[in-house]
């Protein structure tokens, strides 16, 4: 059984993290980016997953674990009822979390990892394929109307 001292420790752990504040609830950021959160009576955690490990956790755990409300569970923002996870899970979520959010570098120099994110989790850029498929437009020389008989 986890409890908020434990998220707190855990994430404080972390390379380059701090607590703030986001509407009076305890935050953890990494370089000022929220990577997870605690309730206001502190027996919920909060963590910014991928929507692909949110699916999986929700179907290992349902009764410990809900998606944030709206667009933000959309994105992966997960609660996690703290009473009904051990700590040794609570830890790689919010490793995982910390994974996600902090800048390549500082992963990279705290794990070692030269892939720093599992490609799952990489950010993609938003590209439009309809621009990207279509061919370069040809310049058409102008010309000037041509005059009839005077």
């Amino acid at each position: 059984m986890a409890t908020a001292a434990d998220m707190r420790t855990l994430a404080l752990s972390l390379p380059e993290t701090a607590e703030g504040s986001h509407f009076g609830q305890p935050d953890f950021r990494v370089r000022g980016k929220i990577f997870a959160g605690l309730s206001r009576d502190e027996a919920r955690g909060t963590l910014k997953l991928t929507p692909e490990a949110q699916g999986m956790l929700l179907d290992a755990n349902p009764t410990a674990v809900f998606p944030a409300a709206g667009a933000w569970g959309d994105k992966g923002w997960t609660h996690v009822q703290l009473a009904d996870v051990q700590v040794r899970e609570l830890e790689e979520l919010v490793n995982q979390a910390w994974r996600l959010t902090a800048p390549k570098g500082i992963v990279i120099a705290a794990t070692g990892d030269s892939t720093a994110r599992a490609p799952a989790e990489r950010r993609r850029r938003k590209t439009s394929p309809a621009k990207s498929a279509k061919p370069p437009r040809r310049r058409i020389a102008k010309t000037s109307p041509s005059r009839g008989p005077a």
